[in-house]
């Protein structure tokens, strides 16, 4: 979950970073309530948003987005994601309500690391996170 950094002779904790995109106001604050004392969160609510965000340099340790997005939907972002050089090998988490989800990902052309339906169990969540960035 965390990871230790050497600056000016001291150790000094430093946290995962996640990167969350979603439209959603609702699940941005819950998401921030779960994860903001384990991680740092960076919150995002839309794909377009966050490829910005990706290309001045910044570079999450996990990126969790939905399927339903304004303007950019989530999966055109993992795949422009996965296509890239720089993020392709960043683990991406879906998390989205839509129907059928599993059959949604396995029909996708690229690699999903990991996925959860909502409404999920915030305790599942975190686990299924520590293994992506363990």
């Amino acid at each position: 979950m965390n990871y230790i950094n050497i600056k000016n002779g001291g150790l000094q904790t430093m946290k995962k970073h996640i990167l969350l995109v979603d439209g959603g106001l609702n699940l941005s604050k819950l998401m921030h309530f779960i994860l903001s004392s384990d991680y740092k969160l960076t919150i995002m609510t839309s794909g377009i948003e966050a490829l910005s965000w990706l290309e001045e340099g910044n570079d999450p340790d996990l990126i969790i987005t939905s399927l339903r997005m304004p303007y950019f939907d989530g999966g055109l972002f993992i795949q422009n994601l996965k296509l890239s050089g720089f993020y392709r090998n960043t683990p991406v988490m879906l998390l989205s309500g839509e129907e059928n989800l599993h059959e949604k990902v396995e029909q996708m052309s690229f690699k999903i690391d990991g996925y959860m339906e909502k409404p999920f169990n915030p305790t599942i969540l975190k686990n299924h996170i520590n293994r992506l960035i363990a």
